[in-house]
């Protein structure tokens, strides 16, 4: 499946003065600890929370907007304002590409106000639609068609409000259902509270209601998990929710042999199969996420086993856009990854860069002299050497000149 979304612009986010990251599908992120890979994937968390929740608490679930915005001088021409912008294409048959928006500046005492938000969809029929939002002089809100603006606050983003318009639902949609994982065993060990089994949740911490629902929604998907699950850790042949009164536990069946069986709770199960699951419930959840964001998949589970976790990975990416953080040489040592599937993350002069591979990275992998995780065992896994395309790259542009 080629990726949905083929363009991310961050400005001052985190670790990130600014950066324009191109995608492949699937595209692994690699980089060593602390190079800045969970901030520029906290982006996608960040995008898909704005969709559905206030603005400021998405701000003050990360330790308000002092925290999340970058404050690394620059050019008196830049104001230090954070942004984030995305071009998606193919989002349905009658889209052909959308590009969406928002600038955001920080106000004293912790407050921060929307300066400019801006929505374009192009259609494959040669019409478009958009809205264009400016706080420049005399704010305003401009669309495509004569609809009355929306009554919107400062410090509030207006597609999650207009997205119930049939002209940008596409887009509030598409980035609603983005979902970012780090799998924490030790909440899937736990007894879970149910619920709708509808949404992983990043922890996994639901991964038994989502269990349930797979069996009960698409029960060759819930067995297509139980076997994906045995490659990983043998003999362990179904998994499913187990209820004990008003709380919900992960049940493992091992059998070796045809009339020799044992059951497991999670509580007696490694983390390696229990990071397993949660991999597999995010892949497999109903309905399925537009764009799933693994962090570090090969955590606690052993390198034997990682063949099969990246055969997931790859199987995904048929059905949905899939991104990966990694620093594992065995995750990478795939035969099929290529220098388009690879964004290196570096830490240089106290900021998160991300680039393509270099050059010779590329010629090394296209002839096939080495694997990527054999370039990474190397160090020799270089990233290309910047190109200066104005007076200050790490500021890119995130919006587009309307007409009017």
């Amino acid at each position: 499946m080629n990726p949905r979304m083929k363009r991310l612009t961050v400005k001052r986010f985190r670790s990130i003065p600014g950066e324009v990251v191109e995608f492949a599908n699937p595209t692994f992120l690699v980089g060593q600890n602390g190079s800045g890979k969970s901030n520029l994937v906290d982006v996608y968390a960040f995008l898909a929370e704005a969709m559905s929740s206030p603005l400021q608490a998405v701000f003050d679930r990360r330790g308000g907007i002092s925290v999340v915005r970058n404050r690394m001088s620059s050019g008196q021409s830049y104001p230090p304002n954070l942004g984030i912008g995305v071009v998606l294409e193919s989002l349905n048959g009658d889209v052909l590409r959308a590009r969406y928006a928002f600038e955001v500046a920080a106000l004293k005492n912790y407050g921060f106000e929307i300066v400019r938000e801006q929505c374009i969809i192009q259609k494959r029929d040669g019409t478009s639609d958009w809205f264009d939002r400016d706080k420049k002089g005399k704010p305003s809100f401009r669309t495509s068609q004569a609809n009355p603006a929306p009554n919107l606050e400062a410090n509030a983003l207006a597609l999650p409000i207009v997205g119930g318009d049939t002209r940008f639902s596409v887009v509030h949609r598409f980035l609603s259902a983005m979902r970012v994982y780090s799998i924490e065993p030790s909440k899937l060990r736990e007894m879970q509270d149910p619920d709708s089994g509808t949404r992983l949740r990043s922890d996994g911490g639901n991964a038994a209601s989502v269990l349930r629902e797979i069996e009960r929604q698409s029960p060759d998907a819930w067995q297509r998990v139980c076997e994906l699950l045995e490659t990983v850790v043998p003999k362990t042949t179904k998994v499913r929710a187990k209820k004990h009164g008003n709380k919900l536990s992960l049940e493992f069946t091992q059998q070796w042999s045809p009339k020799k069986k044992t059951t497991f709770e999670s509580f007696s199960m490694s983390d390696g199969t229990l990071r397993t699951l949660g991999l597999l419930t995010a892949v497999y959840q109903l309905p399925a996420p537009t764009i799933l964001v693994i962090e570090e998949p090969e955590a606690t589970i052993h390198p034997g086993a990682l063949g099969a976790v990246l055969d997931l990975l790859h199987d995904a990416s048929r059905r949905m856009q899939v991104i990966v953080t990694t620093h594992s040489p065995e995750l990478l040592d795939a035969k099929w990854i290529q220098d388009d599937n690879l964004r290196i993350v570096s830490w240089s002069e106290g900021a998160t860069r991300v680039s393509e591979v270099s050059e010779s990275t590329r010629e090394v992998l296209r002839s096939h002299l080495m694997g990527a995780g054999e370039l990474l065992r190397s160090n020799v896994l270089t990233p290309r050497e910047d190109l200066v395309v104005d007076a200050d790259p790490r500021q890119p542009p995130l919006f587009e000149e309307l007409p009017g």
